[in-house]
This record gives structure tokens, C-alpha cells and sequence, in this order.
């Protein structure tokens, strides 16, 4: 069938992206889903750093390849073999594909799934198919979702099932930026009630974590970033404390204000002097931990008497540490009865060909999340 996809060809154009336009809206072929695959109507897509990552050239990926990972749509085709789906339900996309029989999906933990990294590495499906291609020429799947399309093949195992009530233009953020944020709390820090905690970088990722570490009971968390209106949204949505890190001497404004740190710093930009931070603010005893991707060739470099000294831990967190069978209906239920405002993250949404224009938005961090609505509304 045909459809209109956003492509991807050649990493690291220079901003503003409105006039070197790295997007191509195209028409490519997609091909049925093959067995274990399902066809999904697109809805509505994130726009998020990991996207901007690819695009910029910090996160290398098999060029061309269309874009998009974090998504809701509702299923419209079965391929062979497909039983946990029917025609028709809404589903969230997840950017990787968990097996079930690898070790790290054996030991629980399928966002290590072994096959599905080696599939986004290389720019298929889980199966190793490729089913997009323009005028004959095959095109990547990122993260095997490339949710920037209309319709998109996916795995089975990329897909999970989602409440009707839902509008799907908010669960498309479960698909990223809940998973990651929250997860990153919930799961890889086991933030209990009564912590500290720090969130450095405010993008929706770290904006999510802000509310995982209410949600988890914090009794202090400090929010912080370089931009003023990401710090004031940080304190309408429970910051107790704000900080930007423009300020020369924010590490000891942060330790003087908790009494020598937090029980637990997020790095949640991809970025080197954020993991710096968040490690310096972290109290003696206290833990790291890292959700963001930064370019393969930066190294993040820790005093080693200091780690040893005051037994600090360090993480990482990808995908949250997430189980998408159980933690999306979860973190969808906690939203439905108002423990999970995650809407309010919600900046705008946009079309096909304000692609160009919304990423430097995203890039200028004018923005917390918009969202493609690829036929113009979302449902």
C-alpha cells in the first residue's frame, strides 16, 4: 500500500532545519505485515529528543530510515500467527521489541532485549524484514516502529494493548517519555517515600521523572534546566525546589539547599556536564542515574576516590527499566484517576510538513512535547 511517511536520508544538516530541511515527506510503499507483524493506523506520534538525536547525527543510525518512535494508533491488520491483537484495539508502540526468550526477557528485563537491540542497530523489525521502501530503494524502520507514517508494519512484540477511553493523542506519550521518565524513578531508582531527588534537563522525559518522583512519595524534589519557563512548569507540576544551570555555582546552591545533596540525581538530557551535575549534587551514599543517550564517542569521567568514599551508585536507565506488558496499562490507569497528569505535558500538535520547523523548536527547547497527527486529528 501506499503511504505518506517522514524520511530521513543524511544525518547532521545544519540548523534551523526549517531551511535545510533533513525531512523528506514522502510516499513510500509498505508492505502486509508478514507472520508475528501487524498493521497499525498511525494516530498520533512524540516528537522527542531521540528523534532529534538521529537527525542531528548524536545517535547514528542505517540511513535513509523514516522517523518516528513513540506512538498510539489502532491495529488494523494481523499478520500470520498474530493472537494477543484483534482488529481494531488501540495500541501504544514500543521502541524495543521484547523476544520473550533472550536472557535479559528471560530474567525479566526486556528492555535489554538482546534480538530487538540487534534489530534497531540495523534497521528492521524483529523478524530482520525490512517492509518500507521509495521507488524500488529500502527504507530503514527506526527503532522498528517509524511512526512518523501513516500506517506502519510492526512486531508483535513492539505493540501494547490500551484502554478505548484513552485519547490516543495522550497515549502516544506512553510509548517514550512516560515509560522512560517515570520508569526511571519507579523502577531503576526504587525511589521510596519520604527521598530527595534531583531531575536535571526538562524535556518530556525529565518533566515525566518530575511526576514519577511525586508519584513515588519524594518529600523534596529539585528540578533543573537552562530555560526559566521549563523551571516554572517544573514547580506547577510539584518541584519544591528550582534551579537553573546556567548559575556558575549551581552545584553548591543545590547542596546548600539540601544539606549536601540528593538522595537521587536523574540525568535525563544526554549530555555530558548533565551527567557531571547530577553526579556532584548527588549526596553521599545517594545514586545516579542516566536516561539520556549521548553521542557514542563522549566519555563521562568521576572522580574514583569520591565514588569509593562516599559509595555512590551509578545507572543507567534505558526505557525505564521498563515491562511494557505491565507498565503501560499501569502508568494509563495512574493517569485516568489523576495520579499521572502526563497531558500537562502536552505543548501542541503539528502536521507532515511542520516537521522541519517543530524539531528546531525541540532542538531550542521551546517546547515539551508535540505530537504529529498524521491525518490531521487524532482518534
Amino acid at each position: 500500500m501506499k503511504i505518506k511517511a517522514a524520511v530521513l536520508y543524511e544525518m547532521g544538516r545544519p540548523r534551523p532545519y526549517a531551511d535545510s530541511r533533513p525531512i523528506e515527506i514522502q510516499e513510500l510503499e509498505l508492505e502486509k505485515p508478514g507472520p508475528g507483524e501487524v498493521l497499525v493506523r498511525i494516530a498520533a506520534a512524540g516528537l522527542c529528543h531521540s528523534d532529534l538525536s538521529v537527525i542531528n547525527g548524536a545517535r547514528p543510525r542505517a540511513m535513509p530510515m523514516a522517523l518516528g518512535h513513540e506512538a498510539a494508533g489502532v491495529v488494523a491488520e494481523l499478520g500470520p500467527g498474530v493472537t494477543s491483537l484483534a482488529v481494531d484495539d488501540h495500541v501504544a508502540l514500543v521502541f524495543v521489541p521484547s523476544c520473550g526468550h533472550c536472557g535479559p526477557c528471560m530474567t525479566g528485563r526486556p528492555a535489554l532485549c538482546e534480538p530487538g537491540a540487534k534489530a534497531n542497530t540495523a534497521g528492521t523489525l524483529l523478524s530482520g524484514a525490512r517492509r518500507l521502501s521509495h521507488e524500488g530503494r529500502t527504507i530503514n524502520h527506526q527503532v522498528g516502529v517509524s511512526a512518523f507514517c501513516e500506517y506502519v508494519v510492526v512486531s508483535e512484540r513492539s505493540l501494547v494493548k490500551m484502554d478505548k477511553d484513552l485519547p490516543l493523542e495522550i497515549g502516544a506519550l506512553f510509548g517514550c517519555a512516560v515509560l522512560t521518565g517515570v520508569g526511571a524513578v519507579v523502577n531503576t531508582a526504587a525511589v521510596k517515600p519520604g527521598a530527595s531527588v534531583a531531575v536535571v534537563g526538562l524535556g518530556g522525559v525529565g518533566l515525566n521523572a518530575l511526576l514519577g518522583a511525586r508519584l513515588a512519595g519524594a518529600r523534596r524534589i529539585v528540578a533543573i534546566d537552562v530555560l526559566d519557563d521549563k523551571l516554572a512548569l517544573a514547580r506547577q507540576l510539584g518541584a519544591t525546589d528550582t534551579f537553573n544551570a546556567k548559575d556558575e555555582d549551581v552545584v553548591e546552591q543545590v547542596r546548600e539547599a539540601t544539606g549536601g545533596g540528593v538522595d537521587f540525581g536523574f540525568e535525563m538530557v544526554g549530555a555530558v556536564k548533565a551527567m557531571e551535575l547530577a553526579y556532584k549534587i548527588t549526596a553521599r551514599g545517594g545514586t545516579t542515574v542516566s536516561a539520556g543517550l549521548s553521542h557514542p564517542d563522549h566519555d563521562f569521567a568521576i572522580q574514583h576516590v569520591n565514588l569509593v568514599a562516599e559509595e555512590k551508585t551509578i545507572k543507567g536507565s534505558y526505557i525505564g527499566s521498563c515491562v511494557p506488558l505491565r507498565d503501560v496499562p499501569h502508568y494509563v490507569a495512574l493517569y485516568q484517576q489523576g495520579s499521572l497528569p502526563v497531558d500537562r505535558l502536552m505543548s501542541e500538535t503539528v502536521g507532515f510538513e511542520q516537521l522541519n520547523e517543530a524539531f528546531d523548536r525541540l532542538a531550542e527547547g521551546q517546547t515539551v512535547r508535540q505530537v504529529l497527527v498524521p491525518w490531521g486529528v487524532a482518534g
